[in-house]
């Protein structure tokens, strides 16, 4: 369940980094050794356990990704979840490689993944907003810079003031609505960040951490990220709103 809160073949330093990024001791005071970590992400990702960076694990090293850890703790993003049900965004900055149109549909239908299972609304505003929404390159003001093209697609905060529930997605990625890297898709398993939910080891999940391709048209949202929002927020009422 979705728990509250690069291209090249990795070589042995990329994938240390890789592992110290997605895999990080989850308080200060403890050390894992690189073995550990390895076990590990081979277990979140139910691949043979052998501490040993082996080709299965490579595979799922070199797959698009988003750039939250699989391993965290929500005191270093903020609060678990936001104390309302209306809740705002606003797009800073606009893709090139769709036309805004088709940004803002995207958009919007990833929000609706979510209030469709929540009493959660969003509402679009071009003031001040609880999620704010950019497409940037490399170092972007947050102190996670992207990678370039494949790699690290998106990243998203928690719930919180400040960067907290802010989307950011790689603008070195070419930019769907259909196929590629699919913009509802990706924006889709980021606000779930937004809204509270780590990753998921579930493979199908929305919130699994590795991207893969969906026709939208098809997607439905699992029952595994499904529990995990409304274990935050509730059920879809039609007449619950709290401002």
């Amino acid at each position: 369940m979705g728990r509250s809160w690069e291209n090249a073949v990795c070589l042995p330093g990329s994938s240390h980094a890789y592992l110290n990024r997605f895999f990080p001791a989850v308080k200060k005071v403890l050390k894992h050794t690189l073995e550990e970590q390895i076990r590990q992400m081979q277990e979140f990702f139910h691949l043979k356990v052998t501490g040993k960076i082996d080709t299965e694990t490579v595979q799922v090293m070199d797959q698009p990704r988003c750039g939250v850890p699989d391993v965290l703790e929500y005191r270093t993003f903020g609060t678990e979840r936001w104390n309302k049900n209306l809740l705002t965004y606003r797009i800073n900055n606009y893709t090139p490689d769709m036309t805004r149109s088709k940004v803002d549909a995207a958009i919007a239908k990833a929000f609706k993944v979510w209030s469709d299972v929540t009493p959660l609304q969003f509402r679009k505003t071009t003031g001040p907003a609880d999620i704010e929404i950019s497409f940037a390159y490399n170092e972007h003001g947050d102190n996670i810079p992207f990678d370039g093209r494949s790699g690290v697609l998106a990243h998203a905060f928690a719930p919180g003031l400040g960067l907290g529930g802010d989307a950011h997605f790689d603008e070195a990625e070419r930019w769907s609505e259909t196929n590629r890297v699919n913009l509802f898709l990706v924006a889709a398993h980021e606000f779930g960040h937004s809204l509270g939910l780590a990753h998921s080891n579930v493979r199908g999940a929305l919130m699994y951490p590795t991207y893969s391709y969906v026709n939208p048209i098809n997607f439905r949202l699992s029952d595994d990220d499904r529990d995990g929002i409304q274990s935050l927020y509730g059920k879809f009422t039609r007449n619950t709103l709290t401002t």
